[in-house]
Order: structure tokens, then C-alpha cells, then sequence
């Protein structure tokens, strides 16, 4: 069922690792599952190659086809269902499917350079970054990669110090910036949580009641 009224646009920015999924499902735990859409910025990721000078650096806003969520997102607001691109981490290339998404009451984007593009982050209502440590992010990130990815630490390492972090702080930290709301150590902080997921249930009643 499409809604009457313009989805809920909610952008989750923070550094990689910083725990942007695991409140992203937090706030998904508390809400109608049937109301609510995420979109990773992570599948507009470009093919590697594709983008002269920004190869294999997944951390610079140019690896990403920022334009083509922004167009997204628009159709989503205008009632339109879009097909989101599915990426392949082990190819570094998005693969030939994609993923139908219809209009819900809530939509999350989620991403560590969502909040860099002025116009995208004008199209949400509510932005947010997670804070989180860095030596913190930086032990999440191997884990996740070494066991998701197939990496190996040394190379994970590598990267983070070669890309990860000059990116983390020219662009994701200067972003925060932008955010309406900053949740400090992440999934740990349940009180930010539960804040964010009142508001969203505030304004959600709010535009029922103005569609009645």
C-alpha cells in the first residue's frame, strides 16, 4: 500500500564501523517493520575502474553514485517505486539484479558520506550521526571484514590507513556538522535510541492526523 503522505526521509551517518547498522535494526526493532524501507548508500557504489582516481578508495564521495539516490529518493517521496542496485563486495561490482523497493511511511538511508552531498541531505527529515571512538570502529571494521569479506587483517589495516581514515576525516567527520542528532558510542546508547524512535513515532502520528 502506498502512503498518502511523503515518506519519512531519515539519513544514519557516522564512520565506518561506527555501529550505523546496529541502530539502524534497533530502531527497526521498534517500529511497524512494514512501515519502514532502508537504503544503503553502499550499493550506488561505482564498478572499480569506473571512476578515474578513485580506485578501490570506498571512502571518497566520488566512488559513489550519489545522483542516482538522490534521483531515488525523489521517486520514493513522489509515490514511485525505484530499483535499487545490488553491490558485490567480493567483485567490486554491482550485480546484473536489482532490488525492487516500494514506498513506505519511513525510509532510512544509511551511509558514512550521506551528509556530504547537500542535496541529499536536504531531502531528509531527520539526520543523524553516530559518534563512536575510533579505536573502536577501526576493531569492528577487521572483524567485519576478516569474517564477512574474506579479507585478511593485514590488508584491512592497510586500507584503513591509506583511505579509511584521510576520508573519515576530510569528509564523514565534517559532515557531522549537518546532523540534527548526534548518538554518541552507538548501538550502546539506548536512551538516544529510544529518543529517535519516539520522534519518528511523533511525526508519524502527526501526518496521519493531517491526512485524516
Amino acid at each position: 500500500m502506498i502512503p498518502s503522505k511523503k515518506p519519512l526521509i531519515i539519513g544514519i551517518a557516522g564512520g565506518s564501523g561506527s555501529g550505523k547498522t546496529s541502530v539502524t535494526t534497533r530502531i527497526l526493532e521498534s517500529l511497524d517493520a512494514t512501515r519502514v524501507s532502508v537504503i544503503p548508500h553502499d550499493a550506488y557504489y561505482y564498478d572499480t575502474g569506473i571512476r578515474p582516481g578513485v580506485e578501490r578508495n570506498f571512502d571518497h564521495p566520488d566512488s559513489l553514485e550519489t545522483s542516482l539516490l538522490i534521483s531515488h529518493i525523489q521517486q520514493l517521496r513522489n509515490g514511485k517505486s525505484v530499483q535499487i542496485p545490488v553491490y558485490d563486495f567480493s567483485t567490486y561490482r554491482r550485480k546484473s539484479e536489482l532490488h525492487l523497493m516500494e514506498v513506505t511511511d519511513v525510509i532510512i538511508i544509511e551511509g558514512i558520506l550521506i551528509l556530504v552531498a547537500k542535496e541529499l541531505r536536504d531531502l531528509m527529515d531527520i539526520r543523524i550521526f553516530i559518534d563512536t571512538d575510533s579505536d573502536e570502529r577501526v576493531i569492528r571494521r577487521i572483524k567485519r571484514d576478516t569474517r564477512e569479506r574474506g579479507r585478511s587483517v593485514d590488508s584491512v589495516i592497510d586500507q584503513y590507513m591509506a583511505t579509511v581514515r584521510p576520508m573519515h576525516l576530510e569528509f564523514v567527520e565534517p559532515s557531522k556538522r549537518w546532523a540534527d542528532i548526534i548518538i554518541p558510542r552507538g548501538v550502546e546508547n539506548s536512551v538516544a535510541i529510544d529518543m529517535v524512535v519516539t520522534k519518528i513515532i511523533s511525526l508519524l502520528s502527526v501526518r496521519e492526523l493531517e491526512n485524516d
